[in-house]
């Protein structure tokens, strides 16, 4: 299954109070980048996120999903009304998450 545009369209806006929130489409679902750094993603219709420390401080009690076949568990962000929460819980992450790996172009002979 995958995600609809109406809670993809939801769950940005309530990311709004962060600057330089921006989205992928990926195969019928979205990975969710800030500030240029993958934070997590949405994956049938659920906003989950990398499960970094900051991030598992700030819940607390985390719940682990599964975002697709043989992949690692994300935390469940189930707590979407609450902006304030979300800016926080998404700033706290930053300096634990890596820059994407760049891509090397293959050289053609």
């Amino acid at each position: 299954m995958s995600s609809s545009r109406e809670y993809v369209d939801f769950v940005l806006e309530q990311l709004s109070e962060l600057d330089e929130i921006t989205h992928r489409a990926m195969m019928g679902e979205y990975l969710i980048y800030y500030k240029g750094k993958v934070i997590g993603g949405i994956y049938d219709d659920r906003f989950l996120i990398k499960p970094v420390q900051a991030a598992k401080d700030i819940i607390g009690d985390v719940q682990y999903e599964i975002p697709y076949e043989n992949a690692k568990g994300m935390i469940l962000v189930d707590n979407l009304e609450d902006k304030l929460f979300l800016k926080k819980l998404i700033d706290s992450m930053y300096d634990e998450l890596p820059f994407p790996k760049s891509r090397k172009k293959k050289k053609s002979k």
